[in-house]
């Protein structure tokens, strides 16, 4: 912006110099032209009046030269030409008159209507050429048929007027600069509180909501300045106002989860209990049974999950990390929920990272429940390094390896509106499928895909972690990835993708693929210890 002000400014004086400069020299040039053309014609006809009142007509060759040469000493030297019927005489008689009289100028001055002059130029210089008739002394004042022209140089004018010209010219310069000085002293006053708003402006985007403007004047600028601080003001007030909700909303979230742990792991019991003497119960009453207690395990994985989330929220969360065979990990955490039989597996061998084992089978068992519940077969999870300036997801690892973790099936992929929201907390794709499916599918599989005993004969614990996000007791799935991929908690993508980032990597999502189905992709950066400890 600075700049145009100067630009502009520069233009419009460099305009209004060029324009008075053609005034000044279109009037000066009028004004020397028409004094001299006054002159001139003054001081011929009085030299004529003079020169005629003793001149007898009709003259002869001789006496018609005599007639010039007498005018012209009057005039300063002047060329004079008088002409009479047929005669001509010059007062000059080596001066080349014929190109400096014009036919025109010839034929107003026979006409008698006065003296008459005519600005010429002749071999590239201009003359000014007065021409006048010679009338009687009587009252009609009859011409006498005797005209007379001056032909004057107009040089000297024509050199005044350059040298003017000239002098305006070099006056111009200093005068631009001046305007580009003035322009620049104006473009900063303008510029300077417009330069201290953007900067502030920037500091607020970039979060700074405490960035203000110093508001000096009462202009239009003040105006502004005054505004952005009142509406910066205003979004620094909602700003710490939505903090503290949110705060709350945490601390609410986590504290309701952290109360219902108890009660829920005594409902686990009683729930247990009832399923182990299912079968001695009436039909109606073992359903119940069974009911009660896949809802009851559903929910005590939702209350992790919520811990888990509000840990992330806090920034709580921390990596248990240690150098882990990828392949290996992945085979256990498909093992462990069953699923080995229904994937296809394409995991080379040597494939080794740090990573938090438990916070990856987290979202190894998402990525694939989620292939399972809704996809279709065959469902691929395929493992591949790949090396600095490979593919992969922007901004992760670049400059070094990264782990790709792929998990794809053949199912109808997700919808376009689907895959913006997919990590979304509580969101589910398939509005269709409804609680009491998912209830009843949890229900069936619960004698099948619970695990392991615990040691009191109850079912194996659920993973939750140590309030302090340590790992999960061994075999144990973490939350967000129960036995059955947590089906139906609405929070396993959301902690899938928060531990991603937490690794330093993210899931990327392809919801329709060319062959058909849609595929999730892990993207880790492949860390070692290289013999200097774990990370």
């Amino acid at each position: 912006m600075r700049v145009r002000l100067v630009v502009t400014f520069v233009l419009v004086a460099l305009l209004s110099a060029v324009t008075a400069t053609a005034l000044a020299y279109r009037d000066a040039r009028t004004a020397v032209l028409q004094r001299t053309q006054n002159t001139a014609v003054d001081d011929l006809r009085e030299r004529v009046a003079a020169v005629a009142a003793g001149f007898d007509l009709p003259p002869d060759q001789r006496s018609l030269s005599r007639f010039a040469a007498e005018v012209s000493e009057g005039l300063g030297a002047r060329i004079v030409v008088a002409r009479h019927q047929d005669l001509t005489a010059v007062s000059d008689a080596y001066a080349d008159t014929e190109g400096r009289i014009t036919a025109e100028l010839r034929a107003a001055v026979r006409a008698g209507d006065g003296t008459r002059f005519q600005r010429v130029e002749w071999r590239g210089e201009p003359y000014l050429v007065v021409g006048t008739p010679v009338t009687y002394a009587d009252g009609d004042r009859r011409t006498s048929g005797l005209e007379v022209f001056a032909i004057t140089d107009l040089a000297a004018e024509r050199d005044d007027t350059e040298a003017l010209l000239d002098s305006v010219r070099e006056g111009i310069v200093p005068v631009v600069a001046v305007a580009a000085l003035l322009a620049l002293l104006a473009a900063g006053t303008v510029l300077r509180p417009v330069r201290k708003l953007g900067r502030a402006t920037r500091e607020l985007a970039a979060g700074d909501l405490g960035s203000r403007v110093a508001v000096r004047g009462h202009d239009e600028l003040a105006d502004l300045a005054r505004t952005f601080n009142e509406t910066a003001g205003a979004l620094q007030s909602s700003d710490a106002e939505l903090r503290a909700q949110e705060a709350k909303a945490r601390r609410f979230v986590a504290d309701v989860s952290h109360e219902l742990r108890t009660p829920l792991a005594a409902m686990a019991m009683v729930a247990t209990v009832l399923e182990e003497d299912a079968d001695q119960l009436p039909p109606d009453a073992a359903r119940a049974a069974r009911t009660v207690g896949a809802e009851t395990a559903r929910l005590s994985r939702l209350v992790e999950d919520l811990m888990e989330i509000s840990r992330f929220d806090a920034g709580a969360a921390r990596l248990n990390a240690s150098e882990t065979d990828l392949a290996d990990t992945v085979r256990a955490s498909l093992a462990l929920r069953g699923w080995t039989d229904r994937v296809t597996l394409d995991l080379p061998e040597g494939v080794r990272a740090v990573v938090d084992r438990r916070r990856v089978d987290v979202i190894v068992a998402n990525l694939v429940g989620n292939a399972l519940r809704h996809g279709a077969p065959p469902v691929t999870v395929t493992l591949v390094v790949v090396g600095a300036g490979g593919g992969g997801a922007p901004g992760v690892g670049e400059g070094g390896e990264r782990v790709v973790l792929e998990v794809a099936d053949r199912g109808p992929g997700l919808p376009p509106e689907a895959r913006e929201r997919v990590f979304d907390r509580f969101y589910k794709a398939d509005e269709a499928r409804t609680r009491t499916t998912a209830t009843t599918a949890t229900a069936t599989a619960t004698a099948t895909a619970t695990g392991p005993a615990a040691p009191d004969g109850g079912s194996a614990p659920d993973g939750g972690p140590a309030p302090d996000g340590g790992p999960a007791p061994d075999g144990a799935p973490g939350p967000g990835a129960g036995l059955d991929g947590g089906q139906g908690s609405g929070l396993g993508m959301a902690i899938a993708l928060e531990n991603a980032r937490l690794h330093g990597g993210t899931i990327e999502v392809e919801a329709q693929r060319p062959g058909g189905g849609a595929a999730f992709t892990l993207v880790l950066p492949l860390r070692r210890t290289d013999g200097e400890g774990e990370e």
